[in-house]
C-alpha cells in the first residue's frame, strides 16, 4: 500500500503532523502533496495543484471555505463533521439544563434568593425536546436527554429514523416542530436554507416555558425576534453558544437580558477539539491510503 504524501499548513500543527504519520501518511512540501490538511487558514486555503486529490477542512461547519469560493468539485473534501459530536453534545445538553434549573439567574443575582427560583426551575422528565439537524451532534445529544427521562423528536433532511429518537420529521416540517416541542435545540448546518430559520412565529409557537439552544451558527436564528420574545416573555429562555452578530458585541441586550445564557462558542473548547481532529485526520490518512471511503464527506451541492 502506497504511503500517502500530505501535506499540513498553510500554519504549522505539531499535532496534525503526528497525526498524518500515526495514520501511515508522510508530510510533505505543497508542491509533492496528493492530500492537504488545512491547520489554520480561516476561510482560506493555500493554492492547489492539479495532483491534490482530497482536502481535509479543520471544522465541522464549512461556511465559511463556501463563502470563500474555495471548495471545488475538482476534488474529494472531507470535513470535521462527527468529529466534536461527544464534546459539542455536552455543551448543549448543560446550556438547556442551566436555562431550565435557573443556574442563569442564580449566577447573576449576586445574592441568596432561593425564593427568585421559585417558578423559573423546570426538569427534563417528561418533556419532549426537539432537535433540529440530527446529525452526528444531534444524536450525541439524544442518550442524555432520554436517560434523564425525556423524548427526542429528531429532524433531519429527509425523515430517516434516528436511533433513539421516538419520531423523526423531514426538514420541511421543522415549523411544525415549535408548537408540540417543550424545547429546541438547534443542531442544524448553516446553509441558504437554515438561513434565519427560526423567527418570531417559531418561538410565539414554543411559547412561555420553552427553551431554545443554538450550538449550531447563529445565523440559523432572528437574533432581533429573539431579543423582542425574550423581553416580552414569550418564551422562557435563550442559551446561545452562537450568535448573530458574532462575536455578540459589548452593549448587546443578549448580555444582560435575564432570559439569555451566552457563552463565546466554546461548547467545543480548543483543548479538546485539536486531540479529536487529530484522531479524524489520522482515521481518514489511513482511509485515504487504503483506498477506502473517508470520514466526513462534503456533499458541495448540499453546503455542508
Amino acid at each position: 500500500m502506497p504511503t500517502p504524501a500530505v501535506y499540513v499548513g498553510p500554519e504549522d500543527n505539531p499535532l496534525l503532523t503526528e497525526a498524518v504519520e500515526r495514520g501511515g501518511g508522510k508530510v510533505v512540501a505543497l508542491a509533492e502533496a496528493e492530500a492537504v490538511v488545512v491547520s489554520g487558514g480561516h476561510g482560506e486555503l493555500p493554492d492547489l495543484h492539479d495532483g491534490v486529490r482530497w482536502v481535509q477542512l479543520p471544522s465541522a461547519g464549512i461556511e465559511s471555505w463556501v463563502a470563500s469560493g474555495a471548495l471545488d468539485e475538482d476534488r474529494t473534501w472531507t470535513s470535521a463533521a462527527g468529529a466534536y459530536s461527544t464534546s459539542v453534545a455536552e455543551g448543549a445538553v448543560a446550556l438547556l439544563l442551566a436555562g431550565i434549573r435557573g443556574i442563569g439567574r442564580a449566577a447573576r443575582a449576586r445574592t441568596w434568593d432561593g425564593a427568585a427560583l421559585d417558578g423559573v426551575q423546570g426538569t427534563l422528565r417528561g418533556s419532549t425536546i426537539a432537535i433540529v439537524g440530527a446529525g452526528g451532534i444531534g444524536r450525541a445529544m439524544i442518550p442524555a436527554f432520554t436517560g434523564l427521562g425525556a423524548r427526542v423528536l429528531a429532524v433531519t433532511r429527509r425523515g430517516l429514523p434516528v436511533e433513539g429518537a421516538y419520531e423523526t420529521w423531514a426538514a420541511d416540517r421543522v415549523g411544525e416542530v415549535f408548537a408540540v416541542a417543550d424545547h429546541v435545540v438547534l443542531a442544524a448546518p448553516a446553509t441558504a436554507q437554515t438561513a434565519a430559520l427560526v423567527g418570531a412565529a417559531e418561538l410565539a409557537a414554543l411559547g412561555s416555558q420553552g427553551w431554545l439552544v443554538n450550538i449550531a451558527r447563529g445565523s440559523l436564528v432572528d437574533t432581533d425576534a429573539l431579543v423582542e420574545a425574550l423581553r416580552a416573555g414569550t418564551i422562557a429562555g435563550a442559551a446561545l453558544d452562537v450568535t448573530d452578530p458574532e462575536p455578540l458585541p459589548d452593549g448587546h441586550p443578549l448580555w444582560t437580558e435575564p432570559r439569555a445564557i451566552v457563552t463565546p462558542h466554546s461548547t467545543n473548547p480548543s483543548t479538546l477539539r485539536l486531540p479529536l481532529l487529530a484522531d479524524r485526520v489520522a482515521e481518514n490518512v489511513r482511509r485515504f491510503g487504503a483506498g477506502e471511503e473517508l470520514l466526513g464527506l462534503v456533499d458541495l451541492s448540499q453546503g455542508y
